[in-house]
């Protein structure tokens, strides 16, 4: 049976587009190893993946004063050069771990995550690589990358923004990219990365994201495809928490607030700011802790504090999604057919905030440096008052829905698939007499 082996990085709404697409394509007849930080082992277990851990949380990375200090800032190149620092301090021990891990692959797909020696690896071994990204990270004139704000004179900097961030993330990675070709055996990269080695062998590339919400690129070779979300729903067996579904069945659809894996250096204030913004908009409300970016103490009566759950679940029973503008919370807030109110804090979330807005199914994005109880209240009351824009996202959402991305990504992937070997044929069966 062909193995393709998926790795993939990052928080939650990173990883689990891949775990998504990794089932869908078990279920088309392939072996995956998903190869992920040891927290995704019950997320990938219960998809049915075999599960490959590779380290730390990043979850337990963050909740450092350091680190949340530096995402609160919002500054993309001080996250990504605190991002080289931890991963040049881990070089050493994630090359020796992935040549290993690798070997006897079939096919490899990984996005940012093979900047780290993957794709060298898959050059030298021979084994076909797809690149796969929820974000657009091959260059294009139609916009600018999704990691630095807008640009001025029009199309002429699209293009080599990409360039210019692709490099970032390079210079991010290039000490692991050394360390697993040391431990592999292979040359030392070189200093512009494996960019021209991509193209150079039209490594095929797949966007988790739809073309209803960012249409494809004309200007991109055929082998770069826009499939679609890749959406993991939760288990058929998954039950809600019985005070949340008593909470929901009490009133009016209440408005979700959280911020997934962004820290706060004072997760206090933000929870009492969204506390306030819920009680002058005249909301109920549904607040998310996450990885420490909201907390809360005296909660009304009016407002529900969770854990972790599917999105898939809940987001179509709120009246609106208060959110950081992640790619995986910005899909399931669209498919849920809710407007957003999105409070990005870094990479490619005003990205997604502006991207909401400009197609009328979410507010102007606030970001969280310039957050109020004010202007949270002001946004939610639009998203939760204003028909056209319920309108625009109820319509969205259901294009969203008649979207299969995972199987569409996965009848691309099998266009570049080598052949599996044909089964031997069964012994003959000797009759006696």
């Amino acid at each position: 049976m062909t193995e393709i082996a998926i790795v993939a990085s990052g928080s939650r709404g990173d990883v689990q587009p891949y775990i998504a697409l990794g089932r869908g394509l078990q279920a088309a007849g392939y072996r995956v190893r998903l190869l992920a930080t040891d927290n995704f082992a019950p997320l990938a277990t219960e998809a049915g993946l075999t599960f490959v851990g590779t380290g730390l949380s990043p979850e337990e990375r963050v909740q450092t004063d350091a680190w949340r200090e530096v995402l609160e800032s919002g500054n993309f190149l001080r996250i990504l050069a605190k991002m080289r620092q931890e991963m040049s301090a881990a070089a050493d021990d994630l090359g020796r771990q992935m040549p290993p891990l690798l070997k006897g692959s079939d096919l490899i797909l990984t996005g940012l995550a093979g900047l780290s020696g993957i794709f060298a690896l898959g050059e030298a071994w021979q084994i076909p690589v797809i690149q796969a990204y929820v974000f657009p990270f091959t260059p294009t004139a139609a916009f600018a990358t999704p990691l630095v704000p807008r640009l001025p004179l029009g199309r002429l900097l699209n293009r080599p923004s990409f360039h210019l961030t692709r490099q970032m993330f390079w210079q991010m990675s290039r000490t692991v990219d050394g360390a697993t070709r040391r431990a592999a055996g292979l040359p030392a990269p070189g200093w512009w990365g494996p960019y021209r080695a991509l193209d150079r062998q039209a490594v095929p590339v797949l966007y988790g994201y739809s073309a209803h919400v960012l249409p494809r690129p004309q200007d991109w070779p055929a082998r770069y495809q826009v499939t679609g979300y890749w959406f993991l729903d939760e288990p058929a067996d998954w039950q809600p928490p019985p005070a949340l579904v008593d909470f929901l069945n009490a009133g009016e659809p209440p408005v979700y607030i959280g911020f997934g894996s962004m820290g706060s250096r004072n997760p206090q204030a933000a929870g009492q700011i969204a506390l306030a913004a819920l009680a002058r908009s005249g909301q109920r409300g549904v607040l998310a802790a996450g990885w420490g970016g909201l907390k809360v103490t005296d909660v009304p009566a009016t407002v529900q504090v969770i854990g972790a759950l599917p999105h898939s679940w809940l987001f179509p029973r709120m009246g609106a999604v208060v959110h950081h503008g992640g790619a995986g919370t910005t899909a399931a807030a669209m498919r849920a057919g809710v407007p957003a109110v999105m409070v990005p804090f870094m990479g490619d979330q005003p990205f997604w905030g502006r991207r909401a807005a400009d197609l009328g199914v979410g507010t102007q994005p606030i970001p969280r440096r310039q957050l109020t109880a004010d202007n949270l209240a002001r946004a939610i009351t639009a998203a939760v008052t204003d028909r056209d824009l319920r309108r625009r996202a109820a319509d969205l959402g259901e294009r969203l829905r008649e979207e299969d991305g995972v199987n569409r990504a996965v009848a691309v992937i099998r266009q570049f698939m080598p052949p599996q070997p044909a089964p031997k044929p069964a012994a003959p069966v000797l009759q006696r007499g």
